[in-house]
């Protein structure tokens, strides 16, 4: 009988950006592999954005962000039970808080019921994270633990966290670098390349330009790196040009702070990017000052490039940020401090400038899609065997074991 495995998300750019090697991986120990997100979120995506990975067959469930929105998502979760009877699904892949909580309820609902995987792209219980997150939404992951084969950590705060809830009779907990960095496409450009990145967006050759990428929305925090250039233009500094790749619903508030703070000629938001190198390629430095991360992506790329961060202190970050060394971490709302780590890269002499590109490749290289890939196959056979009624290699099937891959 063919295997069918169900990847599940909530948002349908999910697939394409974080899951085309496992589904490979899948694919490759032969499961027919099948994807279920809401397909009309996020609003922006265009035709044209679209990526779906060869042989992946596609769902659209009602699943909203939000958990709040309990009539998308019941609509959701009874979408979830006759797909995984229909298609007689034998493993689920969810990801997303919400699509974690779908799929492990749904998953306990069938019959038979599928071995669950959920990898916690980042706990909302996190450190510094307020109180009644660290109530409700631990006491929502200690519930649903139960219902759960295998958990998968990104960092080393929620594998920690992980360690501590009460998984499935035999389940296990994993910490992995991530969904894997492609560093032979995030490299460091040319100088020649880089100028003529630079020029097809307007930056000068001796214009300091600075980087985000990621969606406009108060997590990412980018209202921080607004004001501290607010504060190194009333200092006097040299002019800075700074670029927010990413779309979503705080995008009017940021242009009238930009407004509001005189920057409109400084800063462009370029909107939604489906690839990120053009700018990062051209960018002098990456800012990253996210409230909350799991890990980060739009980080290890810049780093992997040999681009210096700016970076928020969170349990993401903390993976890989060294602050002095391949950039510098601030907290989340300092801008102060963000001004002065602006300042710092700005005025750095070109040997300074040279080790630091070098540590910040070097700081990426753990995060390789090679170490990922490997890691998560390890899961898959392990998952595999479990399906097929055998227990994980080298443990009883009543042992409860853990480890970081």
């Amino acid at each position: 009988m063919e295997k069918q495995a169900l990847i599940l998300a909530t948002t349908a750019d999910f697939l394409w950006k974080f899951e085309a090697e496992n589904v490979k991986l899948l694919q490759q120990m032969g499961y027919t592999v099948h994807f279920a997100a809401n397909l009309n979120e996020p609003a922006y995506l265009s035709e044209e954005d679209w990526r779906v990975p060869e042989g992946v067959r596609m769902h659209h469930i009602e699943a909203a962000r939000s958990p709040y929105q309990i009539s998308s998502n019941r609509t959701a979760y009874d979408q979830l039970l006759r797909l995984i009877k229909r298609l007689n699904i034998r493993l689920i892949h969810c990801h997303t808080p919400v699509g974690g909580v779908l799929g492990r309820l749904a998953a306990h609902r069938s019959s038979p019921r599928p071995l669950v995987v959920y990898t916690a792209h980042g706990f909302h219980f996190y450190r510094g994270a307020p109180l009644v997150n660290r109530l409700a939404y631990y006491r929502v992951e200690q519930w649903l633990a139960r219902y759960t084969d295998v958990l998968i950590t990104i960092n080393r705060e929620d594998y920690q966290n992980a360690l501590r809830l009460p998984l499935k009779k035999g389940g296990r907990v994993y910490q992995i670098p991530g969904v894997g960095l492609d560093t032979n496409r995030f490299r460091p450009l040319s100088q020649q390349r880089r100028a003529v990145l630079r020029a097809r967006l307007g930056i000068g050759p001796e214009e300091f330009f600075l980087v985000s990428a990621g969606e406009l929305n108060k997590n990412k925090n980018h209202q921080v790196v607004l004001r501290a250039m607010a504060l190194l233009r009333q200092q006097g500094a040299p002019p800075i040009r700074y670029g927010i790749c990413g779309d979503g619903f705080c995008r009017r508030e940021l242009e009238q702070q930009i407004e509001r703070l005189g920057l409109s000629g400084a800063v462009t938001l370029f909107g939604y990017c489906p690839d990120v190198l053009p700018f990062l390629g051209g960018a002098d430095a990456s800012a990253f000052p996210s409230i909350r991360e799991g890990l980060g992506m739009a980080g290890l790329e810049s780093l992997a490039m040999g681009i210096p961060v700016l970076a928020s202190d969170n349990r993401g970050t903390r993976e890989y940020m060294r602050h002095g060394e391949n950039g510098f971490v601030c907290s989340w709302f300092d801008a102060p401090a963000f001004a002065r780590g602006i300042a710092a890269l700005q005025g750095m002499d070109a040997a300074r400038r040279s080790r630091m590109a070098l540590f910040c490749r070097s700081s990426a290289q753990p995060f390789d899609k090679a170490h990922a890939g490997a890691a998560m196959r390890r899961i898959y056979q392990h998952a595999d065997q479990q399906i097929g009624g055998r227990a994980y290699e080298g443990f009883t099937s009543h042992q409860r074991s853990d480890g970081r891959i």
